[in-house]
């Protein structure tokens, strides 16, 4: 069985529902959840909120946070992850923000990706990785596997 099979038949059998509230893997995470058959009892829904308007609009992120903290920030994936919480009927979430590069931002390395994982009833968690500079597609890659790690570790 996949990881992503296996977070699938866990969810169901906590009747837990999963959205993802997605920056820098423009829905992908989405996209490997749906890919298993069986998802759509366990799979809510999934915000992509490239720009920051689109964080605020769709997932509440506050303009003040992402002035003082930044897109990629640990302030803004918690924001992000309870964001996706409140605006479904999931259980769980996980949001992801980075730079997947090529290049870095002024403040912040190519690789810098930020997790938020929100769960009803528990504190949301936070986490940044320093991937680094391994080219765009093995960054999001890199942040798909750590986000469906967390996910089944929150499932468990």
């Amino acid at each position: 069985m996949t990881k992503v099979a296996a977070i699938v038949q866990a969810a169901r059998h906590s009747g837990i529902r999963i959205a993802t509230a997605e920056s820098c893997t423009g829905g992908l995470i989405s996209a490997a959840l749906t890919e298993v058959a069986g998802s759509s009892k366990v799979f809510d829904r999934g915000f992509v909120t490239y720009s920051n308007d689109a964080k605020c609009d769709m997932l509440g992120v506050s303009q003040k946070t992402l002035e003082a903290f930044g897109a990629v920030s640990e302030e803004t994936a918690r924001e992000m992850a309870e964001g996706a919480l409140a605006n479904s009927t999931a259980q769980l979430a996980v949001s992801v923000t980075g730079i997947a590069g090529p290049g870095s931002s002024e403040h912040k390395p190519e690789g810098r990706v930020c997790f938020g994982l929100a769960h009803i009833g528990k504190p949301t968690r936070t986490e940044t990785l320093e991937f680094g500079p391994l080219g765009r597609s093995k960054v999001r890659q890199a942040t798909i596997d750590h986000a469906l790690k967390l996910l089944f570790s929150a499932l468990r």
